[in-house]
């Protein structure tokens, strides 16, 4: 409906606020990063070139958090949304598999995970720094 692609495309997909949390927290580490980085697979939210560790902060809608029983929940227009977000989860693993191949470190966090525990997570990339 024309009401649900006006919500949706109001979603934003750069500076969510989990994304600008994480890169508050990064600047206070002293880690120096890129953002969106399109040069690379994916375009990480966060790239930190210097150190080949590419960062993702997945929103868990469109990126199938706990995909086998939310599914079942999406009501309005499933024929839309299950391909849609099983060809995201998809196009994740590849990205992911291509910038291993490229010698990346790859990180990947839900929005969730970023909101609930920054510091946890900026430990988990600053041990992906140091490898």
């Amino acid at each position: 409906s024309a009401k649900r692609s006006n919500l949706m495309r109001r979603i934003k997909s750069v500076k969510t606020t989990p994304e600008i949390l994480f890169q508050k927290a990064l600047r206070k580490e002293g880690i120096k990063f890129k953002t969106n980085y399109r040069k690379l697979p994916g375009s990480p939210d966060i790239a930190i070139t210097n150190k080949k560790v590419a960062v993702f902060i997945d929103g868990e809608f469109w990126h199938g958090y706990n995909w086998k029983e939310k599914k079942k929940k999406i009501k309005a227009n499933r024929a839309y949304w299950i391909p849609k977000i099983a060809r995201n989860i998809v196009r994740d693993k590849n990205n992911s598999k291509k910038l291993y191949r490229e010698g990346w470190k790859v990180v990947r966090f839900w929005q969730q995970q970023i909101i609930k525990d920054t510091p946890k997570c900026i430990e988990r990339v600053k041990t992906a720094v140091k490898k």
